[in-house]
């Protein structure tokens, strides 16, 4: 998991739409990214749900926010409609990026990881450098909007 202090490694995933997305086309302003189990589940529902109703605060903030799931290019879309997200939902069906940054194989009683996306939380500052860094879903967004109060984040986005 990118640690907090250090450059978030960069990727490139599909949207919703099929088209690639790289978290260094953000670089400039900060960026909330966080990772769901599977489009449609009550908690990941819940989580995105979350996110879309604090989006305008997040906005004001100047944060883009990115979700990223093991789901495909079309579960995505469907969610994304279905629940009126207006932010982007990275399909990551390899795991790649879900690995390197710490959000497969979800905890278990401190034993076990079970082969599944654990919700995860990434606040990155303009310059990509990681500020926060959670696994679970608990408050995400609430964390999320202090972060970026804390970073003096206030610029409307353009």
């Amino acid at each position: 998991m990118p640690q907090v202090g250090q450059t978030a490694p960069d990727f490139e995933l599909k949207n919703q739409d099929g088209k690639p997305v790289r978290l260094s086309d953000f670089r400039g302003q900060p960026v909330v990214v966080f990772a769901f189990t599977k489009a449609g589940t009550p908690g990941c529902t819940a989580q995105a749900c979350a996110f879309r109703d604090e989006f305008d605060e997040l906005r004001a903030a100047n944060a883009a926010v990115l979700t990223v799931s093991a789901d495909s290019v079309e579960t995505l879309a469907e969610f994304k409609r279905s629940r009126n997200l207006p932010y982007d939902l990275l399909s990551d069906p390899q795991r790649a990026m879900l690995t390197e940054w710490g959000a497969y194989g979800a905890p278990l009683l401190g034993l076990f990881k079970l082969p599944m996306t654990a919700h995860s939380l990434w606040v990155i500052d303009a310059n990509g450098i990681v500020i926060e860094a959670k696994v679970g879903a608990a408050g995400a967004v609430t964390q999320a909007l202090a972060v970026l109060q804390r970073m003096g984040a206030k610029q409307p986005a353009t």
